[in-house]
């Protein structure tokens, strides 16, 4: 990942904090090619230490490079948006503002009974935040039995973490809140909630 210095994090708590707020990943392995697949994303541990759990189908043509120990990239995207000079006091060259995590682990199987207990708690998680959740233990047991044996649990162990925000450090106030009410207003809440985070901590 390109990371100039002003746009670097390193803080632990927020790379955490990001993965759990923006849990539906990229996930890249090298089979015969370049191989990418989105899945979503289970964060378990704490800042200082933790692990990724998650699954895809069985029929994914990335299934059969899923080994033990093979290294992978997890690309977790945050908010982003093309952010146009001419919201800015003086000319100057168009840009696009965004945060990223980037982490390099190595996948690890699961077992039957360990896919299932994260499966259960993937979707307890996720069903957590439903007006009406319906638990993995409420799910039709035949169905889900049946489901089972068609995808590949595993967990990742990250080994390398790389964290980018670039929410235009070092530009003027007055520009940076003229990018923020113009997001507003397009309807990037979100971006906006993070450039002001950035500048009016």
């Amino acid at each position: 990942m390109y990371q100039p210095k002003k746009y670097l994090k390193q803080d632990q708590a927020y790379i955490f904090k990001f993965i759990q707020q923006h849990p539906f990943a990229t996930l890249v392995i090298q089979g015969t090619d370049l191989l990418a697949t989105h899945i979503p994303v289970l964060v378990k541990g704490t800042s200082t230490s933790f692990q990724l759990y998650s699954h895809i189908a069985n029929h994914n043509e990335m299934h059969s490079f899923l080994k033990n120990n093979t290294k992978v990239l997890l690309i977790f995207q945050g908010a982003h948006g093309y952010i146009s000079s001419s919201l800015y006091q003086e000319k100057d060259i168009s840009t696009w503002d965004y945060s990223a995590v980037h982490i390099s682990a190595n996948i690890q199987l699961q077992s039957l009974s360990e896919l299932k207990t994260s499966l259960a708690q993937l979707v307890n998680h996720f069903e957590n935040k439903q007006e009406q959740p319906l638990t993995y233990n409420n799910l039709p047991t035949q169905m889900v039995e049946d489901h089972l044996p068609l995808i590949t649990g595993f967990w990742l162990k990250p080994y390398q973490i790389k964290a980018i925000a670039k929410h235009h450090q070092g530009a003027k106030i007055t520009d940076v809140k003229n990018v923020m009410k113009h997001l507003s207003k397009e309807g990037n809440h979100q971006l906006a909630k993070d450039l002001k985070k950035e500048h009016f901590k």
